[in-house]
């Protein structure tokens, strides 16, 4: 083995001894000892980078979410669709939702933090809803259809979960066991029918729990899930979970995954809410954990993509719904076979890929994004971190 004292085995030249300046010369100054200049000028940070395993989470996530509304159509003829369609809605929006508490643990009701979730939020909420609405009188020949901020219509409905989740990360973070409350929140909401449809508040807190889990993990636990161990045992995992899926589509109402309805509207007895809320809690974390476990940690072709999720997941539904309202299943009956469920399942995901991209991102920024900055006042700590990064 090469000495790294005497490379190849030579002894190096030895120094001369160190000789004092001569008068009125400066000193050398020793490599990696600053000079007052340097110590009085600010610290250059480096810019902070994203994290190329959690956009590809995200982007594959939604890669699967608009698979699966492109499945809703062929599961009343297939089998095999039914239970692929059942799988992949007990882990798809679990895993939006626990990214989505992880990045929300900062948020604190600072100024700046609330602007942010108001324009990346709530406007794009009324925006979309507004939109949404319009299109369903539109392409469903439905002028009668009401355009109603208090009844989110589609998938809006994330959009407002969101922004109630978001603001009450204050109280999860004071509370002693915030996952066992989320989760007795789930289920007591699941066996309330007077919850009503108002801000759609049974997803909020059926799917509560998964916000809760996300905002408690830590980097660990992400790595936790993407061993090799995990990842090998995600496979039979996974096997077994189609197995199920394909016996019990038959058996199951399918409206259970959606977390919009109680036990009784479903019309199950009560306790029915209690035992399918815990069931379901842990079969998603489970497939949830499985699918993690599976992402790339490193940069993808599609890595880039991951941060423009959000604009694909709001624009695809009016592809999605638009092609019920123009009966595009029922015109083109070969879609019900075996190949037209795989051409399906491809078209959704490069649409759904497209409309991630970043020139999707730019023409729709005013509408997902805006800046706003005409609505909102600066504080003096705001402007005097401005004026400290300038």
């Amino acid at each position: 083995m090469t000495n790294s004292l005497r490379p190849h085995g030579q002894q190096r030249t030895p120094l001369p001894p160190a000789q004092s300046p001569a008068p009125g010369v400066p000193s050398p100054r020793p490599a990696g000892t600053p000079d007052a200049g340097a110590a009085a000028a600010p610290e250059v940070r480096p810019a902070k980078q994203r994290d190329a395993f959690f956009d590809n989470a995200k982007y594959l996530a939604i890669v699967f979410v608009a698979m699966g509304h492109a499945w809703e159509p062929l599961t009343d003829h297939s089998r095999a669709a039914e239970a692929l369609y059942m799988v992949v809605y007990t882990f798809h929006m679990p895993a939006f939702i626990i990214i989505s508490g992880y990045f929300s643990r900062s948020f604190d009701m600072r100024p700046d933090r609330l602007r942010r979730l108001i324009t990346g939020v709530v406007v794009p909420y009324v925006l979309f809803e507004v939109a949404y609405s319009l299109f369903k009188r539109w392409a469903d020949d439905d002028p009668s259809h009401p355009i109603s901020l208090l009844d989110p219509w589609y998938l809006t409905w994330f959009l407002v979960a969101l922004f109630v989740w978001r603001m009450t990360v204050p109280l999860w973070k004071v509370v002693r066991w915030p996952v066992p409350l989320a989760l007795a929140i789930a289920v007591l909401a699941s066996v309330s029918p007077d919850i009503g449809d108002d801000l759609d508040l049974q997803r909020v807190l059926q799917f509560l729990p998964f916000f809760v889990v996300g905002l408690f993990m830590k980097p660990e636990h992400f790595q936790l899930m993407r061993r090799r161990e995990v990842r090998i045992l995600s496979v039979p995992v996974l096997a077994l979970t189609l197995a199920f899926a394909y016996w019990a589509g038959p058996r199951m109402n399918s409206a259970w995954f959606y977390h919009r309805d109680s036990a009784q509207e479903l019309g199950a007895p009560w306790w029915a809410g209690v035992v399918m809320t815990l069931a379901m809690f842990g079969c998603s974390m489970v497939l949830t954990s499985c699918f993690f476990a599976w992402v790339p940690r490193r940069k993808m072709w599609f890595t880039v993509l991951g941060a423009g999720t959000l604009y694909g997941y709001l624009l695809h539904g009016f592809l999605a719904k638009g092609s019920r309202f123009w009966g595009w299943y029922d015109d083109y009956a070969w879609l019900s076979h075996p190949v037209g469920e795989v051409f399906v399942s491809v078209f959704a995901a490069a649409v759904i890929t497209a409309l991630c991209t970043p020139l999707v991102q730019r023409m729709f920024r005013f509408a997902m994004e805006p800046k706003m900055e005409w609505a909102f006042r600066r504080d003096a700590t705001e402007l005097a971190r401005e004026r400290a990064k300038s």
